[in-house]
This record gives structure tokens, sequence and C-alpha cells, in this order.
């Protein structure tokens, strides 16, 4: 029995890699201008837990191709991580690319498991961060889609453009403006990797600060 109990322990746990990430993460270097753009997030989260709500957060950038992506996955294993539950991530963009392949490798160099489930001009992923999960399905899609939630959502803006360029957004019931430098600056340049390593660690630090602040 004590065999089958360790190992039903063992699917439920985040994988290994991801969570001594997590735990690396320093939220101490998060300044304080930082911490006041991400209480509003904060906020919306507990309110929902301590009225025992379903939450509903929605990353949205012009593209939906790498920050959107990085901050949808980072908040759902964090979600997990601190136990927060019956939280739900998605991301949009205010047009439809595809997921950029170096936010996929970057993921995946964290310990995230990527599957491709369809290709072509705007491949489908599966994100698993642990075994006993439903997987984060990753593509690029608009704010209008069908995939994401269509009310009692929060709208993450994480990016100046997307923000500036789409003022309103239809069923948020909040909307949240936590924006990112883009690491596309970087692409095809012998920084990129470092830089996408780099902006997906600030938003996962960022995000962890969110999560370990919330209250059940």
């Amino acid at each position: 029995m004590e065999i089958v109990v360790n190992k039903q322990k063992a699917f439920a746990m985040i994988y290994k890699q991801i969570k001594e990430q997590i735990e690396q993460l320093d939220v101490s270097s998060i300044s304080d201008e930082r911490k006041t753009v991400l209480q509003p997030l904060a906020d919306f989260i507990q309110d929902k837990v301590s009225h025992n709500k379903i939450i509903n957060l929605n990353f949205i950038c012009t593209h939906n191709s790498r920050r959107s992506h990085l901050s949808q996955t980072w908040a759902q294993v964090l979600a997990s991580y601190y136990k927060v539950n019956n939280v739900f991530c998605y991301s949009a963009g205010t047009e439809a690319t595809a997921l950029f392949p170096a936010a996929a490798v970057t993921l995946e160099d964290s310990g995230f498991k990527i599957n491709t489930l369809s290709t072509g001009n705007n491949p489908i992923y599966s994100v698993k961060y642990k075994e006993i999960a439903h997987p984060i399905i990753g593509f690029s899609k608009t704010i209008n889609s069908e995939f994401n939630p269509t009310s009692e959502f929060a709208a993450i803006m994480t990016c100046s453009s997307a923000d500036a360029g789409c003022p309103f957004i239809a069923g948020a019931e909040k909307r949240i403006p936590i924006t990112y430098e883009d690491p596309k600056a970087f692409d095809d340049t012998p920084q990129q990797k470092e830089k996408y390593k780099e902006r997906s660690l600030q938003i996962a630090t960022e995000l962890k600060y969110v999560f370990s602040n919330i209250k059940k």
C-alpha cells in the first residue's frame, strides 16, 4: 500500500526540474514599483479564492506568440505549486500568428514537456508540467477565440501595444496591465537564448510573488 501511495504522490508532483526552477526564483528582486503593478492581479485572484469562485486568467499580447504564452504557462504551474485551486489560464492576441519556437524551447529548457499536436502555420502544442494534470494547450489565437473564456475573466495585458491598441475587451471582468519587454528584439542574434530565458524567468518570478501571497 505504501508503494502505491508514494507512486500517487510522485505523479501528483510538478516535474522536478520545474520545481527546482521555481524554488530558485528570488521574489526579493522585484522592485516596489513592479509590486504595485502586480497587486491588482493578486487582488483579483484573492477575491475569487475568498469567495470560492473559478479564477479565469487570460494573458493578452499583440501576436500571442511569446510573452502571453510564457505568462499563461507559468501562471498555471505556479497556481498548482501554491495549491491555489480552480485557476484556469489562457492566452490570446489582438491578432493570431504562431507560438514562436524560441518561446517553446525556453519552456522546455525549464523542464516543461512539450509535444507538437499539429503542424502548419499555427502549430498546436501540449505543454505538461506534471504527470497528472491537463496539459496546457499552446497555439496562437485572437481575443474573440471560442477557445478562451467569454466572460468573468481577468484580461492581463502583457505588452504595451496590445494594451494601447485594444481599449475594450468584451467579457473581461477586470483589465490588468502587466507589461514586459519583447524578447523578439533579440531574434536571430547571439543573445536570443539568453534574452528569452531572462524574460521567462522575470515573468515566472513575478507570478511566483503573486501566487505566494494568496491566502487560502
